[in-house]
């Protein structure tokens, strides 16, 4: 999966007033673990999705327009535009999805051809705390927009001169399937759920890493968003002790009289 993005111009014909809209499903928003490479899971609850992230782990935000038109997605995380780096709203920058087309935004934009990596780590290390705006963290936000009498697609004019093609950075490693190590590490959480709440997560400023993007045109159908959606996250323990996870049932201890099938040798002496 290539990380393909293109940046909306910063044109007055695309800087339309901000508005609100039921949440759709015209692009499907995930987070995904960049250490493990799987998606985290969202848990549902009072209206809100809720992941549970790891501290210290690298994480994206993995975005795929489900539709056939090319599509603005304006990205948020802790209140921040994550291209802009100002406080987030609608009408700000984003990037342009084509038609069908899954990419990963795994950082802070700092110019044309590098991010610095989105990374969970405590509340008061958080770049939106670390810049005196630490109201929203533990929120990504996600605005989409559709695109005004949209071009035809022709697959052998998509990535054309006139638009511009978007250069290709390195790809981050194929998704793994989850591992026995990765469920018991959960395990080994759920374990301590007991204990008490931590203090937040948040989204840290990490190490730059080589993300390249190209500029492009989009002019706004609506001046009000075709969809917004949101993931709220937390670290396990706080999740489970909010009442978002659910607790894990205690297994009883008792031995069990039938465990197995057959009976197998004594160790060798």
């Amino acid at each position: 999966m290539s990380l393909r993005h293109r940046l909306l111009a910063l044109l007055p014909l695309a800087l339309l007033a901000a508005g609100s809209a039921e949440a759709g499903r015209l692009v499907d928003l995930q987070i995904v673990d960049r250490e493990s490479g799987t998606p985290l899971q969202q848990y549902p609850y009072r209206g809100d999705s809720f992941v549970a992230g790891a501290p210290g782990h690298r994480y994206a935000v993995r975005l795929t327009n489900r539709g056939n038109e090319r599509v603005l997605a304006v990205l948020s995380v802790d209140g921040v535009n994550v291209i802009s780096g100002e406080a987030a709203a609608t009408a700000q920058t984003g990037y342009v999805l084509d038609p069908y087309e899954t990419t990963e935004v795994a950082g802070w934009r700092k110019n044309m051809n590098e991010i610095a990596a989105f990374e969970f780590t405590s509340l008061s290390e958080s770049y939106a705390a670390q810049t005196g705006r630490p109201g929203n963290v533990g929120i990504i936000g996600m605005a989409v927009f559709r695109e005004r009498n949209p071009r035809p697609v022709f697959r052998s004019k998509i990535g054309a001169a006139s638009e511009g093609e978007a250069k290709r950075a390195p790809e981050l490693p194929p998704a793994a399937a989850p591992s026995s190590s990765a469920g018991a590490a959960q395990d080994s959480m759920a374990r301590r759920e007991s204990a008490p709440v931590q203090e937040s997560l948040g989204t840290g400023h990490g190490q730059r890493e080589d993300s390249d993007a190209t500029y492009t045109t989009f002019r706004r159908a609506s001046d009000r968003p075709a969809e917004i959606a949101s993931v709220r996250y937390d670290s396990w323990r706080n999740l489970v002790a909010r009442g978002v996870i659910p607790r894990p049932r205690p297994q009883p201890d008792r031995p069990d009289p039938f465990p197995g099938n057959f009976v197998p040798d004594p160790p060798v002496r």
